[in-house]
């Protein structure tokens, strides 16, 4: 006698339901249906609804793929930073625009792709922006050898840019920023303030717009004051370029009693070669930073900085990225102003 062997039933799934079932629940045409699924373009209130109603009824889920060839739409765009790896996975700037673009892109179905447009990869950048691979971009911490700006001021694709581009018109071109110039000034002012005369600063890149609006105000700040200007070194907005910086200061301007950062991280990096340098901070050297960063309440002492709103900045660039998909016309740049909060460094 041969034992007989339990056969286990496969389970059946069922199948997907279909646009056509859609269509004939609703009582419109497959046609009709597909229009009122994608965009509702050319189909009444009353076939949106039914649709709506059958979409619900069903657990009809689009097909992406055949919805983008309808809309020529990814449901995507590209959040690019041309900067290496490891600044971007290491800079809090980069986390707080993550976290404003999430929000611009709750109440809708656009994915973020970060792209890392690492140095000399640019034009493999602008040809996968240019590819349709998205449907739009917003560019960061942006330099002017990346030629982004001038890129895609050429294309089609709808972008934004948190931070003035460089070599675009501000006609040409849609950005959100702060008043980085009338920051630096507020930043060097509060020094002046505080009676320092022997004011030094770590200007931020010179390829950047931020470091060079920054630079502008501290200028305009010492001119006014009727202080001398020349002690100026340039660091790169890291940790380490701040410390290094520093050192090459108190070393041709021993005589300085006051420094302007133009980053909280270049600021945490002068704080740290200070203290090994035996400088009291604020007794010997007040420190002013920029950003209002997460770590600018942590270092010791905390920080007097300027606010950059980075989240509200990301979340504005987000916003006219969305107008501009849904075919709203260019709007003139919008720029924060700048808010210092002072706290024990100076």
């Amino acid at each position: 006698m041969v034992d007989s062997i339990p056969v286990r039933a496969e389970r059946v799934r069922p199948a997907a339901p279909t646009l056509e079932e859609v269509a004939e629940r609703a009582g419109v045409s497959r046609s009709t249906a597909s229009r009122a699924i994608n965009g509702g373009l050319r189909v009444s209130p009353e076939a949106l609804a039914s649709v709506a109603a059958a979409v619900a009824d069903l657990g009809y889920t689009p097909n992406r793929a055949a919805r983008s060839l309808v809309t020529r739409r990814t449901d995507s765009i590209a959040l690019v930073v041309p900067e290496p790896d490891e600044r971007v996975l290491s800079d809090p700037f980069f986390a707080g625009t993550l976290n404003g673009l999430s929000t611009a892109f709750a109440d809708s179905d656009i994915q973020v792709v970060l792209v890392i447009a690492r140095p000399g990869e640019s034009d493999r950048t602008i040809r996968y922006l240019r590819n349709g691979h998205v449907d739009g971009a917003i560019v960061v911490s942006h330099h002017r050898d990346d030629a982004l700006d001038q890129a895609l001021l050429t294309s089609r694709v709808p972008n934004v840019f948190v931070g003035r581009p460089l070599s675009a018109p501000d006609d040409d071109v849609q950005y959100v920023d702060t008043d980085n110039a009338e920051g630096g000034r507020l930043a060097t002012q509060h020094l002046v303030d505080r009676g320092c005369r022997h004011i030094a600063t770590v200007a931020g890149p010179q390829d950047m717009s931020a470091g060079i609006d920054r630079l502008l105000g501290w200028r305009r700040a010492m001119s006014d004051a009727g202080l001398d200007d020349s002690a100026v070194v340039q660091g790169d907005f890291t940790i380490s370029s701040g410390a290094d910086a520093t050192r090459a200061l108190l070393a041709a301007h021993p005589e300085t009693d006051g420094i302007f950062v133009a980053s909280d991280l270049m600021a945490a990096g002068a704080l740290r070669a200070l203290t090994e340098l035996g400088k009291d901070v604020p007794g010997d050297i007040a420190v002013v930073g920029y950003d209002n960063l997460g770590v600018s309440a942590s270092t010791t002492p905390p920080l007097t900085t300027v606010i950059q709103p980075v989240v509200a900045m990301a979340r504005a660039a987000g916003a006219r990225l969305l107008d501009q998909l849904n075919g709203a016309p260019p709007s003139a740049p919008q720029i924060f102003a700048p808010e210092l909060v002072v706290r024990s460094s100076a």
